[in-house]
């Protein structure tokens, strides 16, 4: 049991968490929630012993290992399957020593336990954790070095959970993912054999991964059971108590205060009044929650509304490389008020889609007409890069009205949602919520015709993922975005288009139907991410299916050559003149591990024979 027991935690002189106690079975799944801000990252340092508390005590069962998400992305010549293997590190340090043994003791001690922890099958569990978060079978043998900072966080998430360790803590992993990957997410926890607390601002995930909700809230911790959708009325249920709790005792308070008053200097009611003080004194006050008000999000309106279509694209290819098009045969309209989601894996090319729609990339060939006019507001994430570090919302507001009067330079940058202070805040020190939410102010400032939003909730709490959804419902123009929040596009969205396979196809399913698609399809096969020449789809697919046959038979052979080697060195052991009768202990053993081996070997062979079956076939 993880057990945070009256624990107070200051940062800076802040006090983060005051004298909080919480008890949290093993085995139990926990979305942690509350506004960005208040400690949830915190907590978990202390959890891992990296930050000290101030008052209390966090203890945990002596043998649990912490798992959690590394602070820097893998980077270096080892495949991403060897990067994912070392993540276990007493089968990776079980199988080094395997291969230098000699005593037989041992030899038999380190077979039996690496049939415990069910070594074998790890260089299958590897995969599919990997191709779960998005890697083809021959991206899994790349160099970790290849790949870009997410999705090399990928990795380090696939590392982490393959470890399966007896505490899992993930802060926000959703951020490094795509929709499909948070699909595959979603259902990896909800089926976590250990103990996980996620920190997470997805409804969706916290709704269908998680069995107790943790709540920090003005430094204090409760712990709900249920789903995130059964705290919320847990918690209104709560509040609703509290405050009609907080009225009569108010009431309460001054009744007694008014015989006091009234009563203190006679005589004869002294000893009444008295009592009546001390009955103040203990009482102790209930405070009604006072709510935190989200600040508003809000989209200008565009001056006029345009003939419709605003765009229309025919016949268009489009990508960086002449000879290599991201997407091809492109044919679609976009209306007044579409409400758009784009679905489809990380590199598929949904980025490639906003950028042509957002004028900010030519086509090789096809035709695109835009309306007379037509205005363009485009966010995404990576923008942070070009704000003024030094500068404030205000300052940055001010460079797009050099001549309007300071009240209404002021008025704009309020509605942005920097009231006050809060307007003169140098960007460096905004957190990454109000950054998002500085550069939607900017990317809408001119009221667009049409809002392209590429994972606009990365860093945004769920009170306020609820604002930017109803600032997106009440925009009168178009909505094209791309995120991995189901939440959001459930609220929004009346059209879904799938990026794949170089082409841009309108799903008529929901996406309830789509993430079944997801899942059944990551379960058996990722579909590829590398962008190819090939326009024969059944070519391109049978080729990649031998790759993947030959990596098995390749990873099948190595297999039965370190089985076999363990399986002579046991056997060695075994011939060894009276062992049975000098040790029977330690024959038991090794015959045991013997047969596991033997076991091992045969499954090996197993895969190996299939494998080359299939490698057969496929080449046909």
């Amino acid at each position: 049991m993880l057990s945070i027991t009256d624990i107070s935690i200051r940062i800076a002189g802040r006090l983060l968490i005051d004298s909080s106690t919480v008890q949290i079975v093993p085995g139990a799944r926990v979305g942690f929630v509350g506004r960005n801000g208040v400690g949830k990252s915190t907590l978990f340092h202390a959890i891992r012993g990296d930050l000290p508390l101030e008052t209390g005590s966090i203890t945990l069962p002596p043998r649990w290992r912490i798992g959690s998400l590394a602070q820097e992305a893998p980077d270096g010549p080892e495949s991403l399957i060897e990067v994912v293997l070392k993540a276990d590190l007493e089968r990776d340090a079980l199988l080094r020593e395997a291969e230098t043994a000699q005593d037989p003791g041992r030899i038999a001690d380190i077979q039996t336990r690496l049939v415990d922890i069910d070594a074998h099958s790890a260089p299958a569990r590897a995969a599919s954790i990997l191709s779960g978060l998005g890697f083809s079978a021959h991206d899994q043998t790349r160099s970790c070095s290849e790949f870009s900072g997410g999705w090399r966080m990928r990795v380090a998430l696939a590392a982490t959970l393959f470890s399966a360790p007896d505490l899992l803590l993930l802060d926000e992993p959703t951020n490094y993912l795509d929709l499909e990957g948070t699909l595959w997410l979603e259902d990896h926890l909800a089926n976590y054999p250990r103990t996980v607390i996620v920190i997470s601002h997805d409804r969706d995930l916290l709704d269908s991964s998680v069995d107790q909700i943790l709540h920090l809230d003005r430094g204090k911790l409760t712990l709900y059971k249920g789903t995130y959708s059964s705290f919320e009325d847990q918690r209104a249920t709560r509040e609703m108590i509290d405050a009609k709790h907080a009225k009569r005792q108010a009431e309460e308070r001054k009744r007694l205060q008014d015989f006091v008053d009234r009563f203190k200097a006679k005589a004869s009611k002294a000893k009444q009044a008295q009592s009546r003080v001390k009955i103040l004194e203990k009482m102790k006050p209930v405070t009604a929650l006072v709510t935190q008000d989200v600040k508003e999000i809000t989209f200008p309106a565009p001056e006029k509304t345009l003939s419709p279509p605003i765009i229309a694209v025919d016949d268009v290819v489009v990508g960086y490389d002449p000879g290599k098009p991201v997407l091809s045969r492109v044919t679609l309209r976009i209306d007044n008020d579409d409400r758009i989601a784009l679905l489809g894996s990380n590199g598929n090319g949904k980025s490639t889609l906003v950028k042509l729609l957002a004028g900010k990339l030519p086509p090789f060939s096809g035709n695109i007409v835009r309306a007379a006019n037509l205005s363009v507001g485009y966010f995404a994430q990576h923008q942070t890069d070009e704000l003024d570090l030094e500068g404030s919302a205000y300052d940055h507001l001010r460079r797009l009205m050099p001549d309007a009067p300071e009240t209404k330079v002021r008025a704009r940058v309020g509605a942005i949602g920097f009231s006050g202070k809060a307007g003169d805040t140098t960007v460096k020190s905004l957190s990454g919520g109000e950054k998002a939410r500085l550069l939607l102010g900017l990317a809408t400032f001119y009221g667009p015709n049409m809002i392209i939003l590429d994972e606009p909730t990365n860093h945004l709490d769920i009170d306020s993922r609820a604002a930017l959804a109803e600032a997106i419902n009440e925009f009168p123009g178009a909505i094209i975005m791309v995120s991995h929040d189901r939440y959001l596009i459930e609220a929004c969205a009346d059209q879904l288009w799938v990026v794949a396979d170089h082409k841009v196809t309108p799903y008529d399913g929901d996406l309830d139907e789509y993430r079944r698609s997801v899942l059944s399809a990551r379960g058996m096969r990722v579909s590829s991410r590398e962008r190819d020449t090939s326009s024969d789809r059944q070519s391109r697919g049978k080729s990649e299916k031998r790759v993947a046959l030959k990596q098995q038979i390749a990873q099948a052979e190595a297999e039965i050559e370190r089985i076999t080697g363990i399986i002579g060195k046991i056997d060695t052991a075994l011939a060894l003149p009276d062992i049975f009768k000098r040790d029977p202990k330690q024959a038991a053993q090794l015959t045991k591990a013997r047969a596991a081996a033997a076991e091992a070997l045969q499954r090996a062979e197993e895969q190996w024979l299939a494998a080359s079956t299939s490698t057969g076939k496929a080449a046909e």
